[in-house]
């Protein structure tokens, strides 16, 4: 059993690398205008197949990028923007990343968290629960592992600073960092 389980995590972790599955992936990031350099990993070719995930032109994906929709989520990425080494994406509902934003490595963007209000359930069985879309406005920049958590929305021009934790609504032209992430100052407006 143990073999099989292995067997079968390992092919679809490994599906993206196969170079069918490279190539219409390619052709529909061409055709939006963007590029990745591989591997991409999560839902990426359905999410773009099933039109849930829509890209602006320019985007760059770095490699080892984690997209993920679930049944129903949808993920939106504005006109170029840089989404590092290593970040995850996971849409429940909606996540929103407005034009020319810079994401660092390791960071994480979500609309959702694991549920655990159940406890006659295992967590792993309880699904999701969201607080509503997630949405980062343009030009900004997210600092290496910061998390983005359900419901909150990052104004235009913000500065977040690494390993921050963003659990609440940030203003627009602010910088803000720690965990839970503060506005700590503001980014200059001329």
């Amino acid at each position: 059993m143990g073999w099989k389980l292995w067997r079968s995590k390992w092919a679809w972790y490994h599906r993206d690398m196969l170079p069918w599955r490279r190539l219409a992936l390619h052709r529909h990031l061409a055709r939006a205008g963007a590029f990745a350099r591989m591997p991409l990993h999560g839902e990426p070719l359905e999410l773009l197949r099933e039109g849930r995930l829509t890209l602006g032109t320019g985007v760059l994906f770095e490699p080892l990028v984690w997209l993920t929709g679930g049944e129903t989520g949808r993920i939106v990425i504005g006109d170029g923007v840089l989404i590092n080494i290593n970040v995850l994406i996971a849409a429940v509902d909606l996540v929103e990343i407005g034009a020319n934003t810079m994401i660092a490595n390791g960071s994480v963007i979500t609309d959702a968290n694991h549920r655990f209000d159940d406890p006659t359930q295992p967590m792993t069985l309880q699904g999701f629960a969201s607080k509503g879309p997630t949405t980062i406005g343009r030009d900004c920049w997210l600092g290496a592992n910061v998390v983005i958590t359900s419901g909150v929305t990052v104004g235009e021009r913000c500065v977040v600073g690494a390993n921050s934790v963003v659990t609440s609504d940030l203003p627009p032209f602010s910088i803000a960092a720690g965990s839970p992430a503060k506005v700590i100052g503001t980014v200059p407006k001329d």
